[in-house]
């Protein structure tokens, strides 16, 4: 069981590193699409895991894992904005300046995205990891998994009170400012 927590732990993690990328090639500044203080990106890593829950047989069959693939993370992505927009009065993206949108929670050029991830997952990735995921001691996956639950009941409630994503890109710690022409506070 621990394997699917760190599947979803790792691909959420690569999730978070593609997001800040694409941000950097767009030129924006990063956004936070999870939580508060672990580098997550949660909606990747349940993308990954429908797509790993899908049938062998349909990973013998590269366009149909493609499509199939595709279609089980825009599932887990359509799902995650109604979440995020119903539950916790916030929206992390929209899509409605695309193409074929649905809703604004998904469009085809994501879901195309998301199929050419499931064959580099499927085919390589997993394949991989898996032996390496199986190895983490038991303590380890608990320590892990209670801190995962923190920061996701803590980012909730802070959603949930604020309505606003930003706070999640809010310093945990601040940096307490000098004063002009003295020392700090």
């Amino acid at each position: 069981m621990f394997v699917w927590f760190w599947s979803f732990l790792i691909y959420s993690f690569c999730g978070f590193l593609l997001e800040g990328a694409h941000a950097l090639w767009m030129g924006a500044p990063p956004n936070r699409r999870g939580l508060r203080v672990l580098p997550l990106c949660p909606v990747y890593g349940a993308g990954a895991c429908l797509i790993l829950l899908l049938p062998q047989w349909v990973d013998r069959r590269p366009w149909l894992l493609f499509l199939l693939g595709g279609g089980a993370a825009t599932a887990a992505e359509y799902l995650a904005a109604v979440w995020h927009q119903r539950v916790l009065r916030v929206s992390f993206w929209n899509y409605e300046g695309r193409r074929l949108n649905i809703q604004g929670r998904v469009c085809p050029l994501y879901s195309a995205a998301w199929g050419l991830l499931a064959l580099g997952l499927v085919h390589w990735v997993h394949p991989l990891l898996t032996p390496r995921l199986a190895a983490i001691p038991a303590p380890v996956s608990w320590i892990m998994l209670g801190a995962v639950a923190l920061d996701g009941l803590l980012s909730a409630l802070l959603l949930r009170r604020t309505g606003d994503p930003a706070r999640l890109r809010a310093r945990l710690f601040p940096i307490p400012r000098r004063a002009e022409g003295g020392s700090p506070p």
